[in-house]
């Protein structure tokens, strides 16, 4: 259980951190860089959820469960998986949670008209707020990616997959937002070029 009583502790200003399992390290250590990628998703979901309260409603709920997701992600980083790690004993974030996310994905893509472009970031307040969460959530899987490259033992793969997945979910949820994509803003390639 956490139990925030006191906010500064003065224990990090010389730069360092604790990881969930309590060994200190540099703030900018990679696996801090992950998580804190991660915690900036979640805070741009939640300028998406402010906006979907009175935008897109049925939106809310989804949006607000994979908050408390994120927060499971920021956790299952935090402490680096071991090899003889025993069930239960870490909190860690399961393929069902990814499942949850494709059939979120499927629901809402079924009316959406597929795409002969890319689309820009943008059109409604609340779209544009989608793509932004979708950047950083690629960011935050760019940095995880790296990660379990050079740890691959102690990082677990399907916090990769679930942030993959996320930001694929975000970009179906910009299109949803922007009137089920008739509102998309497309990429008109080499628009602003001179004719020759």
């Amino acid at each position: 259980m956490v139990k925030l009583t006191k906010i500064y502790t003065r224990s990090g200003d010389k730069g360092d951190t604790s990881l969930g399992t309590g060994k200190r390290v540099p703030k900018h250590d990679l696996r801090v860089d992950a998580y804190g990628c991660v915690d900036e998703a979640n805070a741009t979901l939640g300028i998406a959820v402010h906006t979907a309260q009175t935008q897109a409603p049925s939106l809310v709920p989804v949006l607000q469960s994979i908050q408390q997701d994120l927060f499971d992600v920021g956790a299952d980083l935090c402490i680096p998986q071991t090899p003889d790690e025993q069930p239960g004993a870490a909190l860690r974030v399961l393929p069902e949670r990814i499942e949850a996310l494709e059939s979120i994905i499927d629901e809402h893509n079924e009316h959406l008209q597929p795409l002969n472009s890319f689309v820009l970031p943008g059109g409604s307040r609340l779209a544009a707020e989608f793509h932004v969460a979708r950047t950083v959530c690629r960011r935050a899987e760019r940095v995880v990616s790296l990660l379990h490259e050079r740890e691959p033992e102690a990082t677990s793969l399907t916090v990769l997959q679930y942030l993959n997945r996320l930001s694929d979910l975000l970009f179906v949820l910009s299109r949803v937002a922007n009137d089920n994509g008739k509102s998309d803003v497309l990429w008109v390639p080499g628009k602003n070029r001179k004719q020759e």
